[in-house]
């Protein structure tokens, strides 16, 4: 697509928007290829699923007409939506036809992933300014928005870190529409690859942003994540509790331009980094280097990748790896961890030269422990029964009672070994498997190792045919690693939620909750709420709702909510006459599950005449009336919101 593209008028000021995102749905279908596989896919999906507040808002009576829209918060939205779209799909095809031999030579791997940096900042701002309040969106959209801008604004951060640098916020500032070369080269192309293809920023900015990546300028300070943590472990008495994720803040964006002299300031006085301690793909600073087949060593997540893509040779001396292991290099992690001390570099790593930093800023020194632990994890994989059952017993222990633990059990390479464990036939040993691996999940650092291990399998594996305890402890695993949103999507591929409906169905009282919170949490991924309706989830809630003996009334009316406004759950909701059961909770109901009732009736209900004559016939209108007056505050709005519906479906 050239790069002098325009909003065009046919078919409404989101006709751009919507072309766009269907122009990358089927470069997605087609399939990704390539070193940046994952990363087009990644992007892809999130745009996809854009899709649904463009249709919302093209259907909405509240947009403006076209002529209207030049000074409107409602086209300045979807005139930056559309210009980093445009950015998007242009990025995609560049990164997908980008030939492999190209991946580790010239920096090039480095630029395509500051340019996904880029496209996705891009994307991210102009959801933050999405004007809600001037179109319809139903809540289960403008949930999905916020999904969808919480992963765009942890991927840029993942990309390159927080966007500091004065002259980096510049470039980011600049329109998505303008050409740039990032391998340019004297022919103008770099192997099949047509410069033409490449978007980024213009000419005169992306060559300062080209200076500062050569000079490894990028600020690769991390910020506290906006996933909420589990403070508490599977073994402790506290339980899991459905929490949905928190907004990403806003204002890191905002607060830029504060701190770009002192910022520019270290950027000019950053040491350079030795060539040994650079990832031969990604040319930036190790945290987790490993050692392949061939003797070479490569940043962990970097060489996992080029794994995953399919890759079977050694990417700097393009030998075939005999097998694809990776060692961890702790020498040259320990000569690294010295290097930044020396320098006051801010490694990413928690352990460094036998210590733990503490919340206070202080380190914990834990070299005594270090020894003990790597001694104890040596022992998950001894070929005694009883004494690979004493040991993942005392792991379990130990991931119950610290972060610290839970640290050095991961860089002791627990991890990947405990995973193996999974799918041991000693009952006992996979009780504590999982269980171990649910308090190491805690931390947060450690549900990107859980899944780099490929758990998910083995976890589903246990939550289908484990011991009640263990069925258990598998569905809170998978809750704690989807809080991860990246993760939702995946572990609701994986043929989890049909095992934890079977959970919520028929296990125990924890185990109904375990699943309860855990469904909960995959369903706030619109994808993953149409596999829960096909898996019997509705007729399970049903259940729930209408048993005396019940105790999860508000648990089931919450993952209803998110499910109501989807319409496959919605058609499933109603033909399980699923309305006269939320009207006896409007009467009789606690106050929380009345506003639950009110707010999955509002949803049921919009636009559906058929429905709203049930709610009248069955007699809402008075209790609705009564929470309109007394009940909290969301149980207010909704009713009204629904009095106000019927009122006006009464009058047609």
């Amino acid at each position: 697509m050239p790069g002098g593209e325009t909003l065009p008028v046919e078919g409404g000021a989101t006709a751009a928007p919507l072309s766009l995102i269907r122009d990358l749905s089927r470069i997605s279908s087609a399939g990704f290829s390539g070193f940046f596989k994952k990363d087009c896919s990644d992007l892809a999906r999130r745009v996809s699923l854009l899709a649904y507040l463009l249709e919302e808002i093209r259907d909405s009576t509240k947009v403006p007409e076209i002529g209207d829209m030049g000074s409107s918060s409602c086209y300045s939205f979807l005139a930056d939506l559309t210009m980093a779209l445009q950015a998007a799909k242009r990025l995609v095809f560049a990164a997908n036809n980008l030939e492999n031999s190209m991946v580790s030579s010239d920096g090039a791997t480095k630029k395509i992933y500051f340019q996904f940096q880029c496209v996705t900042w891009k994307l991210s701002k102009a959801l933050i300014d999405l004007p809600y309040d001037d179109f319809n969106i139903s809540e289960e959209v403008q949930e999905q928005v916020e999904l969808v801008r919480s992963q765009l604004s942890r991927a840029s951060e993942k990309y390159g870190g927080p966007l500091r640098s004065s002259i980096l916020y510049r470039a980011l500032s600049q329109p998505l529409d303008k050409e740039i070369d990032p391998f340019r080269s004297s022919s103008g192309s770099v192997g099949s690859l047509q410069v033409e293809n490449i978007v980024i920023i213009d000419h005169e900015v992306g060559q300062k942003v080209e200076g500062l990546l050569e000079g490894n300028g990028l600020d690769n300070h991390a910020t506290d994540n906006d996933i909420p943590n589990m403070e508490s472990s599977r073994d402790s008495s506290s339980s899991l509790e459905i929490s949905a994720p928190k907004d990403m803040d806003s204002v890191r964006i905002e607060s830029l331009t504060c701190s770009r002299n002192v910022d520019e300031n270290k950027k000019l006085d950053s040491p350079v980094i030795p060539v040994d301690f650079m990832c031969p793909i990604s040319l930036e600073l190790m945290k987790d280097p490993v050692i392949v087949a061939t003797g070479q060593t490569y940043e962990r997540s970097y060489i996992q990748r080029w794994i995953d893509c399919g890759n079977t040779t050694c990417p700097k001396t393009q030998q075939k790896l005999r097998h694809l292991t990776l060692t961890p290099n702790y020498v040259l992690r320990s000569l690294i961890s010295q290097w930044c001390m020396k320098h006051g570099v801010e490694q990413m790593t928690p352990l460094m030269n036998g210590r733990i930093k503490k919340s206070d800023g202080s380190f914990r020194d834990v070299t005594g422990e270090i020894a003990a632990v790597e001694a104890l994890v040596c022992k998950l994989s001894s070929r005694s029964t009883e004494e690979r059952r004493a040991a993942v017993a005392e792991i379990r222990s130990l991931s119950k009672r610290s972060t610290d633990n839970r640290i050095l059990l991961a860089e002791a390479g627990a991890i990947p070994i405990l995973v193996n464990l999974l799918t041991c036939e000693d009952a006992q040993i996979q009780d504590n498997a999982v269980t171990s691996i649910l308090n190491l999940s805690i931390y947060e650092n450690n549900k990107g190792l859980i899944m780099l291990a490929n758990a998910i399998p083995s976890i589903v594996q246990v939550l289908r045919a484990g011991s009640m305890e263990a069925k258990e402890n598998a569905a809170a695993t998978l809750f704690s690693l989807s809080l991860a949103d990246e993760n939702k999507i995946i572990i609701g591929a994986s043929g989890a939620i049909p095992a934890l409906v079977e959970l919520l169905q028929n296990g125990n009282p924890r185990g109904k909750k375990d699943a309860a919170t855990a469904l909960f949490n995959l369903c706030i991924y619109h994808g993953n709420k149409g596999r829960a309706v096909r898996a019997g989830i509705i007729t399970a809630l049903l259940k729930m709702l209408t048993e005396s003996s019940s105790c999860m009334v508000d648990e089931a009316l919450t993952i209803l909510s998110v499910l109501a406004s989807h319409q496959e759950a919605k058609a499933a909701i109603i033909k399980a006459s699923t309305i006269p059961v939320l009207i006896d909770l409007l009467r009789s109901g606690l106050p929380r599950s009345k506003e639950n009732a009110s707010a999955i009736l509002l949803s049921l209900c919009k636009r559906d005449h058929e429905n709203l004559a049930c709610l009248s016939r069955l007699g809402a209108v008075i209790p609705l009336s009564e929470l309109a007056k007394t009940g909290t505050e969301r149980a207010k709005r909704k009713a009204k919101s629904l009095l106000e519906t019927l009122h006006n479906s009464q009058q047609v």
